[in-house]
């Protein structure tokens, strides 16, 4: 490896913007991803797009294994890189690989197991439930490749590589352009495979990216020819990658659950209501991702300097990723806010989605400046090797308090669906400031 390690030598606000835009450009692409997949739904039925969008929640769970055991294992790289214990940060690659392999079987045997339950529970039935299915069954086929991805940059994001994903996200929203409506039409040998050709579309363009991040990383300097030595599975790692990254899994787990929470009483209100809730979360993402590569940005630095003890550079990164993240917030909210209508016509003609959807987004807006602030502290205490915290705030945000709350305005105060919108409204505020007062609390003590 080279002797300088450049993440904790040259100025912050360059490093912030050498990682955080191919970042963004990359979560750019997966979100204009997923609102393909959204589009071509919507060809179909309301019905299909709402069986998508019902099947967000329990995608999300694979979603939220990989995210926490990436982030989990990005911080022990980097801490390991910041430190120059080379030796030991391949150790940590070489293990969440196999970790990951591991943790994708046990997903998909259970994920297919839960699925019809799951979807049960939400309220799907009879044809609804089988579009549900026929859908989400094939991405757990997929799982191992998901997995593979999520690990495999963290490996190289951990280097402060976020180029190489950023690209392969971009061609794999080429890919889905094209094998989208290939998929659900048929044509070339392939016949039509309706709602489910959407999601082996996906499975496909993931396992073509995991192959070419695989090859990425083995030419790393983070990775080695004799690292093949260190896969097999290591008892003390295994449970380094579980207490670093378990605990921010868990975290996105409680999103995941909060998803499940906020669609049971959403679907109260009908399958239309539920399609415009997917549509407009989908803008909402897509409205985030300039900021989101601050996130990515903050976790690496901090804790490449926090590694080497560089407390000043943590302190300014996390500073500047604040400011950063609230600056480009303000302009998606302007945007968002001037075209909600339009912007929602484009994936449906029913009235009812687009009004509901339009009437969530005035709304949502209003939160941007909480999300920005709080996914740069939760990025920051990963870093900073703090991550149970996460668990805690994930807990109230997702779980206890939308329970209560959602009851109270929608069921209890008689507001609708509109005591959901202020319900999340409310509860991600408060969740923001509780985040930031604790990051706070913990710098002073470093």
């Amino acid at each position: 490896m080279s002797n300088e390690n450049k993440l904790i030598t040259k100025p912050i606000p360059g490093l912030i913007a050498q990682i955080a835009i191919p970042s963004s450009v990359g979560f750019l692409f997966n979100t204009l991803y997923n609102l393909v997949d959204t589009y071509y739904s919507g060809k179909i039925s309301t019905e299909a797009l709402a069986a998508v969008s019902l099947s967000f929640p329990v995608f999300f769970i694979i979603i939220a294994l990989g995210v926490g055991i990436s982030t989990g294992a990005t911080a022990l790289i980097g801490n390991a890189l910041g430190a120059n214990q080379k030796t030991e940060a391949r150790w940590y690659a070489t293990q969440a690989v196999s970790f990951s392999f591991i943790l994708s079987i046990l997903i998909t045997i259970v994920g297919l197991a839960i699925a019809p339950w799951l979807f049960t529970l939400l309220g799907a039935s009879q044809t609804y439930l089988g579009l549900s299915l026929s859908y989400i069954n094939v991405i757990f086929y997929g799982t191992v490749f998901f997995m593979a991805n999520f690990i495999l940059n963290a490996i190289l994001t951990a280097g402060g590589d976020t180029k190489t994903y950023r690209n392969w996200l971009i061609v794999g929203f080429f890919l889905n352009v094209v094998f989208d409506p290939w998929f659900m039409y048929g044509g070339y040998g392939l016949p039509a495979l309706g709602l489910a050709g959407v999601a082996w579309a996906t499975v496909v363009i993931q396992a073509i990216t995991a192959f070419a991040l695989w090859f990425k990383v083995k030419k790393s300097e983070i990775f080695c020819t004799e690292c093949f030595n260190m896969l097999k599975p290591k008892k003390f790692y295994f449970l380094e990658l579980t207490k670093q990254g378990f605990p921010s899994s868990l975290n996105m787990m409680t999103v995941a659950i909060g998803i499940f929470v906020i669609t049971y009483f959403v679907g109260k209100f009908g399958h239309a209501a539920v399609a415009a809730y997917g549509i407009a979360t989908r803008l909402d993402q897509l409205a985030l991702l300039p900021s989101s590569g601050f996130n990515v940005a903050t976790l690496t630095l901090v804790s490449q300097n926090n590694g080497a003890k560089l407390f000043d550079r943590v302190k300014k990164t996390i500073t500047l990723g604040i400011t950063y993240g609230l600056m480009v917030n303000t302009v998606s909210i302007i945007v968002i806010g001037l075209f909600a209508r339009p912007l929602m016509q484009l994936f449906t003609s029913d009235q009812v989605v687009i009004n509901t959807g339009v009437h969530y987004l005035y709304i949502s807006i209003l939160l941007y400046w909480a999300y920005g602030l709080l996914y740069i502290t939760v990025s920051a205490l990963q870093g900073l090797k703090y991550p149970q915290f996460a668990v805690f705030i994930g807990l109230y945000r997702q779980i206890i308090a939308p329970i209560i709350i959602f009851w109270l305005l929608a069921t209890v105060f008689g507001w609708g669906i509109y005591g959901i919108w202020w319900g999340i409204f409310a509860i991600n505020w408060s969740a923001a400031l509780i985040s930031f007062g604790y990051l706070r609390n913990r710098l002073k003590k470093i």
